[in-house]
């Protein structure tokens, strides 16, 4: 089956299919606009990941991995 870059919600699917990364991908209806409230990365958040209350891969990586 084809990747649907679009899913359930309406916003894309994972930035990474099958990857570590959680974040959306990043489309016409889910740009990639928002800051990181953790680190304040510019254009790092989807609305989809702003949604979920997520942060930016590295801080995620920090937090989870203390990488």
């Amino acid at each position: 089956m084809p990747y649907d870059p679009i899913d359930r919600d309406g916003y894309g699917g994972f930035a990474e299919p099958g990857g570590r990364s959680a974040l959306r991908a990043a489309a016409k209806r889910n740009p990639r606009i928002h800051p990181c409230p953790e680190c304040g990365q510019p254009n790092a958040l989807t609305p989809a990941d702003v949604a979920r209350h997520y942060v930016c891969d590295r801080c995620a990586d920090l937090a989870e991995r203390g990488w």
